[in-house]
């Protein structure tokens, strides 16, 4: 009886000990070794009151990675609105006579739109399949079915609505031969990029094949990888910068695996031009001039390409296209809404005319000149900097517009979906956790919201710079600290 009352009289002593709070709760979980030597920034409020609910290091400038674009896709929401769309246009000198010839030029007509491709739109998970050339095939059949047979001209790939500039500062020369360094450009096939697989030969001896998609005669490609009994496995591609030559070397055991990448073009508007002139030359369409493509560089007047119009074709509307950039972490996506941004609010389709409206909009909203510098529209960059204040300002003011639950859904969802699909995982409420992570090397990042109505969400930043643990390790506590911030939000 004794026992029994002891026992009783430490349960409710344990029961009266005060909760861990979530400052003491979040600086056992920093006190890490991963997180040892980094900068940690995080600021999380009320989304509906702004109430402060942690802080650390808030007001610390830091890169944000793909953070980045949560600032792109807000404003793209803010100042071209959820409806948008772009569109792609083929222009003609004039109409084919009776013999189906056009005497003079057809111009493929850039607007910026980024889903031509075989991506699937709306957002939907899993990997991207079917005929990347499809969209523009679909301009192909109208160009055919308005009688043309014969192009007595050059067939142009024209990119001149926004002026061609097409890496922003501060994106390194090593990212861009791969698709996530991919070139800007107001006309873009299948995200600038092509697939490539490299299948060693059967047998000892046997050459390499090599395929590309789309399948188009756009690179030169040297292979010298040779198939060798007992080989190491160790294939090498290499492109160099603003070159169309492939280099495969190294050595693979027979019938081994396939190596699988994923590659930039140089030149977005001469591999539109190039796949468009295929596809029409497959519908009997000669083409008696060249495949060129047509630039417009800063500070030249832009001026609306003329003609008759062939054929056509309107992008989704733009909330579904701002998805994909959130959902997948999608970087040449972020830097055309980006400069689209810049041609509708200022007239002048450049990162520079839209990060001008960028900072203009968060001065408005109370953001300090040297609390932001922006690079670019998707964070590659390592020149650009934001503090998590300002990251869940933004966050506020998205919770406080229209666009509320719009700019919600474009974040991947905890253990669900995009780039949160994997974490998370065993999480009870992990799909209350919507935010757009980032990662570079020695960075990682994850902003968003934590809970579900309105009224209880939780507004958060965390931001890491400088960390030398495993990106892995680092990621563990980044979502230990978002889950923390959510059972806060529920209590």
């Amino acid at each position: 009886m004794q026992r029994t009352a002891t026992l009783l009289g430490l349960a409710l002593s344990v029961a009266l000990l005060p909760a861990q709070s979530l400052d003491d709760r979040i600086s056992s979980i920093l006190a890490a070794p991963a997180a040892r030597g980094a900068t940690w920034g995080i600021h999380a409020v009320s989304a509906s009151t702004g109430q402060v609910v942690y802080s650390r290091n808030a007001s610390a400038v830091l890169t944000p990675a793909s953070n980045t674009k949560l600032f792109t896709t807000a404003l793209g929401l803010l100042r071209l609105g959820p409806g948008y769309r772009f569109e792609t246009r083929v222009l003609a000198s004039g109409r084919p006579d009776p013999q189906g010839v056009l005497h003079g030029g057809l111009r493929l007509a850039g607007g910026g739109d980024p889903t031509l491709s075989a991506r699937r739109i709306p957002y939907q998970k899993g990997h991207i399949e079917g005929d990347p050339l499809a969209p523009l095939a679909l301009l192909a059949d109208q160009v055919a079915a308005a009688g043309l047979r014969v192009i007595d001209g050059d067939l142009i790939g024209d990119d001149t609505r926004w002026p061609y500039d097409p890496y922003p500062g501060g994106w390194a020369i090593g990212d861009m031969p791969w698709d996530y360094g991919a070139p800007v450009s107001a006309l873009t096939l299948n995200d600038n990029s092509l697939t490539i697989t490299v299948r060693p030969g059967k047998s000892a001896g046997d050459p390499a094949a090599v395929s590309l998609s789309p399948s188009l005669e756009y690179f030169t490609i040297h292979n010298t990888l040779r198939t060798l009994p007992g080989a190491e496995r160790r294939i090498t591609i290499h492109r160099a910068p603003a070159s169309r030559v492939l280099e495969i070397s190294g050595t693979a055991p027979p019938n081994s695996a396939a190596l699988t990448d994923y590659l930039a073009v140089d030149d977005p508007a001469a591999f539109a031009a190039e796949a468009f002139a295929q596809l029409l030359r497959a519908r009997g369409i000669s083409i008696r001039g060249r495949v060129l493509a047509a630039h417009r560089h800063a500070g030249v007047p832009y001026s609306e390409p003329a003609g008759t119009v062939l054929a056509s074709r309107q992008s989704p509307p733009l909330a579904e296209t701002l998805q994909v950039i959130d959902k997948v972490s999608q970087n040449l996506h972020a830097e055309i809404v980006l400069r689209e941004i810049g041609h509708v609010t200022r007239g002048e389709g450049s990162a520079s005319a839209a990060q001008k409206e960028m900072s203009a909009w968060l001065e408005s909203l109370g953001a300090g000149k040297r609390e932001f510098e922006f690079e670019d529209g998707s964070g590659l960059s390592r020149r650009t900097l934001v503090n998590p204040l300002t990251v869940v300002t933004v966050l506020r003011a998205l919770h406080q517009s229209e666009h509320r639950e719009t700019f919600r859904d474009l974040l991947p969802v905890g253990s669900e979906d995009g780039s949160l699909s994997s974490r998370f995982r065993g999480e009870k409420q992990a799909s209350l956790i919507r935010a757009k992570t980032g990662s570079i090397s020695h960075v990682a990042a994850l902003s968003g919201y934590a809970g579900d109505g309105p009224g209880r969400r939780i507004a958060f930043s965390i931001i890491v710079n400088g960390a030398t643990a495993p990106s892995s390790a680092v990621r563990v506590i980044i979502d230990k600290i978002a889950v923390a911030l959510l059972e806060e939000g529920t209590r």
